[in-house]
C-alpha cells in the first residue's frame, strides 16, 4: 500500500473511521434501526474521510507490536460509544414523555413502533421520538454532531488516558436530565389529569350510584389529547433547546 498511502496514514484513517463508526452507529437519525448497517458503515466511511485532514495531527504513530493496536482500537470504539450514547439518551427524553402522556390519557395500550426503541411502544411517545427526529434536522442541530464529533479529539485526546469516571458520572447525570425533562415536557398532562380525576373522585362521592368512570373516561381523553395538542409547539421548542444545550457539553466553542 505503499504506492498510495504510507502505514502511518493508513493507521491514522483507521483510527478515525472506528471512533466515527461508533458514533454513527448510535447517532440520531442515521444511526436508527431501520437503516441498514451497511448504510451507516458507508457514511461513517465517507465522515472519515472528510475529517481525517481535520483531526490527523491528534492521532498516535503506528504501534509496534499488534496488542498495541487493538488497545488503541478499543479506547477509540469505547469513546466513541460512549458519544454517540450520550447524543441519543437525551433524545429519550420524548420517549418518557409520551409514556406519561399516554399513561394519564388512557392510551398506553395503543401499541405501535417505536423507531428509537427499536422495539413497540406507545402511539403518543412513537410520534414525539419522530417529531423530535425531525426537528433535529429541520431546525440544522445535526450539524452540532459533526462539530461534537471533531471537538471530540480535543476532548478526549487519543494520548491521553480515557477519562472513565467522569464519562460515567456525565452519563448518568444526562441520563438524569433526560428523565426529568420527559417528565417537564409532559407536565400539562399531569396537571390536567390530577385536577380531572379529583373532580372525578369528588363527583363520585357527592353522588355514589353516578357511574364516574365511564363517563369520565371519554372525557379525560378527549380534554387530555386537547391539552396535549395545545402545548405540542411548546414541547418541541424546549427540547430542540434543551438537546441544543446538552450537546455544547463537546463543542468548545
Amino acid at each position: 500500500m505503499e504506492a498510495y498511502a504510507t502505514a502511518q496514514q493508513v493507521w491514522t484513517a483507521g483510527l478515525v473511521f472506528v471512533r466515527v463508526a461508533a458514533i454513527v452507529m448510535l447517532l440520531p437519525g442515521i444511526g436508527e434501526q431501520a437503516v441498514p448497517p451497511r448504510i451507516r458503515l458507508s457514511f461513517a466511511l465517507l465522515l472519515s474521510l472528510a475529517l481525517y485532514p481535520v483531526v490527523a495531527g491528534t492521532l498516535p504513530p503506528l504501534p509496534a507490536t499488534v496488542g498495541g493496536m487493538g488497545g488503541w482500537v478499543l479506547k477509540e470504539v469505547l469513546v466513541g460509544l460512549m458519544i454517540g450514547g450520550l447524543m441519543r439518551v437525551m433524545l429519550s427524553a420524548l420517549a418518557v414523555a409520551g409514556e406519561t402522556v399516554a399513561l394519564q390519557t388512557t392510551l398506553a395500550f395503543a401499541q405501535t413502533a417505536n423507531p428509537l426503541q427499536a422495539q413497540p411502544g406507545t402511539t403518543i411517545g412513537a410520534f414525539l421520538i419522530l417529531m423530535g427526529l425531525v426537528l433535529v434536522f429541520a431546525t440544522n442541530v445535526h450539524h452540532l454532531f459533526l462539530a461534537a464529533i471533531v471537538d471530540s479529539y480535543a476532548l478526549f485526546a487519543p494520548s491521553e488516558a480515557l477519562p472513565l469516571q467522569d464519562a460515567m458520572t456525565l452519563m448518568a447525570r444526562t441520563v438524569g436530565q433526560a428523565f426529568a425533562l420527559g417528565i417537564q415536557l409532559a407536565a400539562p398532562v399531569i396537571v390536567f389529569s390530577l385536577v380531572f380525576n379529583a373532580a372525578a373522585g369528588f363527583v363520585g362521592r357527592v353522588m355514589p350510584t353516578f357511574q364516574v368512570f365511564f363517563a369520565a373516561t371519554p372525557l379525560n381523553l378527549l380534554f387530555g389529547l386537547a391539552v396535549f395538542a395545545l402545548s405540542i409547539g411548546a414541547i418541541g421548542l424546549a427540547f430542540i433547546e434543551r438537546y441544543r444545550e446538552s450537546l455544547g457539553v463537546f463543542i468548545g466553542r
